[in-house]
């Protein structure tokens, strides 16, 4: 038993550091991918929000694709579709192919892609939580559109995005398990490969599991630090 738990050990023979380096690389994949999906999600929000009649229907059309195409197939698109791509075109210029395309960008790209169509949904439900009244009153007063955004709405809309956000985190972490796919040695490619190297499958699955559990378990509590944090700033502000 000794014996087997030193395979997931920093010892010889050990892969317990390369198991460390697949779980740094799954926290890089995933902060690309979830802030990419912040930012296309934010836009997302901002159009089926402010937008016109056709760009609120491009916003819902966008999102509805998103949230129900699988994210594997996503991936295969962004990985395999984008080398097809960049080939063709390459090869239009006069530039011989093939050409190839990052895991980790192709990977990143699509979980965060994913990722904004939900993410979208947070920002635009927090921003519909923010009182009507509070934002007339803003206007009232003089504020100008810039500082009623960055002194009213986000303030108090952060409280009610924080916790969607942070679950939106959470569902980045483990779908970036599907990037594997594309050979980027990530949590569950390095289990793939220590456990057909070593036959112990469970050990090493154990292990992964321990690892995504590690980081989801941290990131729940620097969420709820931050919905502390903005929850204590707003009612500062009350008194």
């Amino acid at each position: 038993m000794i014996e087997k738990l030193s395979l997931v050990g920093f010892g010889a023979g050990g892969w317990g550091s390369l198991l460390l380096q697949a779980g740094l690389m799954t926290l890089a994949v995933s902060t690309v991918a979830f802030l990419v999906g912040l930012l296309v999600g934010t836009l997302v929000a901002w159009a089926r929000v402010s937008g016109s009649g056709p760009v609120r229907a491009l916003a819902s059309a966008y999102v509805s694709v998103f949230r129900g195409v699988p994210d594997i197939l996503v991936i295969y698109l962004f990985f395999f579709g984008g080398r097809q791509f960049l080939t063709a075109i390459g090869t239009a210029v006069g530039i011989p192919g093939p050409f190839e395309v990052s895991g980790f960008v192709a990977g990143a790209l699509a979980v965060g892609l994913i990722s904004s169509a939900s993410q979208s949904e947070v920002l635009r439900g927090a921003y519909q939580a923010v009182p009507k009244g509070t934002i007339e009153a803003g206007s009232v007063v003089g504020m100008t559109r810039l500082t009623l955004f960055r002194r009213v709405i986000v303030p108090q809309a952060l409280v009610t995005a924080i916790p969607g956000l942070g679950n939106q985190w959470q569902g980045v972490v483990k779908d970036s398990a599907v990037v594997s796919v594309t050979g980027l040695v990530e949590i569950m490619r390095q289990v793939a490969v220590a456990s057909g190297s070593t036959r112990e499958y469970l050990l090493f699955a154990g292990a992964g599991a321990a690892l995504y559990l590690i980081i989801t378990t941290l990131s729940e509590q620097i969420t709820r630090a931050a919905e502390r944090s903005v929850r204590h700033g707003e009612k500062g502000k009350a008194a």
